[in-house]
């Protein structure tokens, strides 16, 4: 009787009888006759019932299990149960014949290891493990790729091969991952599902997306200035058959958007070709030579980021800036926001006309008119070079009437002289700034100037270029890819010896006539004097038409000369240190510097530059430690491009001159770590 319905009908039918009994005596016992007739049948209904039930559930079941067993048996797709050690238990007709020509035995051993493994791991690793586990992998076997489904479950030991089980009964005991898996025996059901066709149709439509590109001509207006009318269209029209000639063995399509740029669309399938092929275009764009011994380069950019062909051109017209920003003469590949770096050996060419210096002078005039105050900011660790170029634009804006700043912390021997100078001079009094006042300062209504260097993240204070929209770049190293983004202007020339140089040719084009001070044209000149080790390294006719300017303006070369002096114990470290160097690739000095020294990075860089001057050596390194970092101060020549090596530690710079600093590692991880850089340059250079 559990049919709730049942008793309440017998409860209702008991109180009914025992109300009528109350009332007539002589009904008590046919009443309790009655009663017990109604419970008797009741319970012999029930049973009746209940074994019916049973054995319609029993019919049911028996369907349920032929169902399942004929969908395992007739299962569209190839279906495999295996114990974890591979043995197969059972296999359906369809595994048969999908595998019968391909040796899956050793697979599956495989695939019972990798899921012994994740059981062991979740089981140790989990408080409460689940017994069943949904399997999902892919495998390639034979010709084809197969999607594996299926589950794991936890089964009893007479359910495992006897094979297994002695197996299982021979290992250790006592170590608590076996003793685990004694406890516990598992199967996988696994159904394999050919994605051959699916995998191939997916590449396949890949493979036919668009990539759009970017080529320019790197030295366009250089070339053309030094052709006479009737070598012009020859030479141009050459560059111009490599171009399309190249296009084409990738069934690329180029339009000449103007006359030094081309716009390249073509297949993503060829773009591993094109990698592959290092762009040999490069090289033979500077197989053409003009008047002068100039070599015709150019620059190209390639973007698969965006879903439009217009998103992946404005995509690729960013890219085309950065491998401009970069010294030119290299292609670079944007995808998924990185980026790959191909060429980029050559020296930069220096451009010989000054109408962008003097479209940037009268813009940066404007800007700094329209601001309240102007405050100016180098990288960190700053050097003369920096400092020098700050001063610099201290004299603009205060040529303009606005009141300036310069953000820098004055340590470090290389600007130890040149700031105690500054303030000995009453004007220069409460214009250097630290962090705390800088961020007091800086509004939407100032205009921050940076100066030697465009990575966001190797200013002195960051957090600035977020308080103002209003800023401005002025930089001669090569972009990275970590550069400020959409300044409000940038003077950005990687052919020029140093910032200080840029700075001078905004003053000199400047309306309002800056006069410089004694101090100023100073750190100017030292400034390019620093970056280009005494007029040797890096060094074109406007550096030289820079220093002219600011000699003009009465610089003392011999003061600005004893700046660079090392005194005793500072050379004896240098000494040491170029001592100790090893050399690798037979041309490549490698050194580093042991102590603990609030000046490592200027010693190191002095050592660097040392190095160079020892016959053989084309490139130096020499590494320090200071403030938790390793410093890697690089130097070449010219024939080895330092920056392409130190920029894969982080760091960065020209081609002759570049520097890195890289945290959580010891020096010697460091050094380890540059000898592979270094090795991967020559096996590049080799391919």
């Amino acid at each position: 009787m559990k049919n709730t319905k049942t008793i309440i009908y017998l409860i209702v039918i008991t109180l009914l009888l025992i109300l009528v009994c109350i009332y007539n005596h002589y009904l008590i016992v046919p009443s309790v006759i009655f009663l017990t007739g109604i419970l008797i049948y009741t319970i012999s209904n029930n049973k009746k019932r209940e074994a019916e039930l049973s054995e319609h559930i029993r019919d049911l079941t028996l369907s349920v299990d032929t169902a399942a067993k004929s969908t395992l048996i007739n299962s569209p797709f190839p279906l495999v149960i295996i114990e974890t050690n591979g043995n197969i238990v059972w296999k359906s007709s369809r595994f048969i014949r999908e595998f019968k020509d391909v040796d899956i035995n050793q697979t599956l051993v495989n695939i019972g290891k990798e899921l012994k493994m994740e059981i062991e791991n979740n089981s140790l690793n989990t408080s409460k493990y689940e017994l069943e586990d949904i399997i999902r992998k892919q495998i390639r076997i034979g010709e084809k790729t197969y999607k594996i489904l299926g589950e794991y479950v936890k089964v009893k030991n007479k359910h495992i091969s006897e094979e297994n089980q002695k197996q299982k009964e021979g290992e250790h005991k006592h170590r608590r991952r076996d003793k685990h898996v004694d406890e516990n025996n598992y199967m996988a059901t696994l159904y394999f599902i050919d994605e051959t066709q699916n995998l191939a149709l997916a590449k396949e439509y890949m493979d036919s997306k668009t990539c759009v590109g970017i080529i320019m001509i790197d030295n366009y207006e250089e070339i053309t200035q030094k052709l006479s009318t009737e070598e012009k269209p020859q030479i141009i029209a050459k560059v111009e058959k490599i171009i399309y000639d190249w296009a084409e063995e990738f069934n690329g399509l180029i339009i000449k958007s103007d006359r030094d740029s081309f716009v390249l669309i073509i297949e993503e399938k060829y773009l591993h070709s094109i990698e592959e092929d290092k762009f040999k275009i490069l090289d033979k764009a500077k197989e053409i030579t003009v008047p002068g011994k100039m070599q015709t380069t150019l620059s190209i950019a390639i973007s698969l980021d965006g879903e439009t062909n217009y998103e992946k051109y404005k995509s690729a017209t960013g890219t085309i800036d950065l491998a401009l920003g970069r010294g030119g003469d290299q292609a670079i590949i944007k995808e998924n926001g990185k980026f790959t770096f191909f060429g980029g050996r050559t020296k930069e060419v220096e451009k010989m006309t000054k109408v962008k210096a003097r479209t940037v002078s009268h813009a940066l005039d404007e800007l700094m008119e329209d601001v309240q105050n102007v405050v100016i900011m180098g990288h960190k660790n700053a050097d003369i070079d920096a400092i020098g170029a700050a001063f610099g634009v201290y004299r603009l804006a205060k040529s303009v009437g606005k009141p300036a700043f310069i953000v820098c912390k004055p340590e470090g021997l290389s600007i130890e002289p040149f700031i105690e100078s500054a303030k000995q001079e009453e004007e220069y009094q409460g214009i250097i700034i630290n962090e705390v006042e800088a961020k007091e300062l800086v509004s939407n209504l100032t205009l921050l100037v940076v100066v030697d260097t465009s990575r966001k993240n190797y200013v002195e204070v960051p957090e600035l270029i977020d308080q103002t929209n209003k800023i401005v770049v002025i930089d001669h190293h090569r972009k990275n890819i970590d550069s400020i983004e959409e300044p409000s202007l940038m003077f950005h020339e990687v052919y020029a010896s140093s910032a200080c140089e840029l700075v001078t040719e905004l003053i000199e084009y400047s309306e309002n006539e800056p006069e410089l001070t004694k101090l100023e044209t100073e750190g100017l000149y030292g400034g390019i004097m620093m970056d280009t080790k005494n007029f040797t390294f890096k060094t074109g006719v406007r550096t030289f038409e820079a220093a002219a300017f600011l000699r003009k303006n009465g610089v003392d070369i011999i003061k600005v000369k004893k700046w660079f002096q090392s005194d005793l114990d500072t050379y004896n470290k240098i000494a040491k240190i170029v001592e100790n160097t090893e050399i690798i690739n037979k041309t490549i000095g490698i050194s580093t510097y042991e102590e603990e020294d609030d000046n490592a990075n200027l010693i190191c860089a002095k050592a660097a530059d040392e190095l160079l001057t020892i016959s053989d050596i084309t490139a130096s390194f020499v590494l320090g430690y200071q403030d938790d970092k390793v410093y890697i101060s690089g130097r070449s020549i010219g024939d080895i491009n330092v920056q392409l090596i130190l920029e894969k530690m982080g760091g960065g710079g020209h081609i002759t001159l570049a520097g890195a600093q890289v945290e959580d590692m010891t020096i010697d991880e460091a050094k380890e770590e540059l000898i592979d850089r270094i090795n991967e340059y020559f096996g590049e250079t080799v391919e």
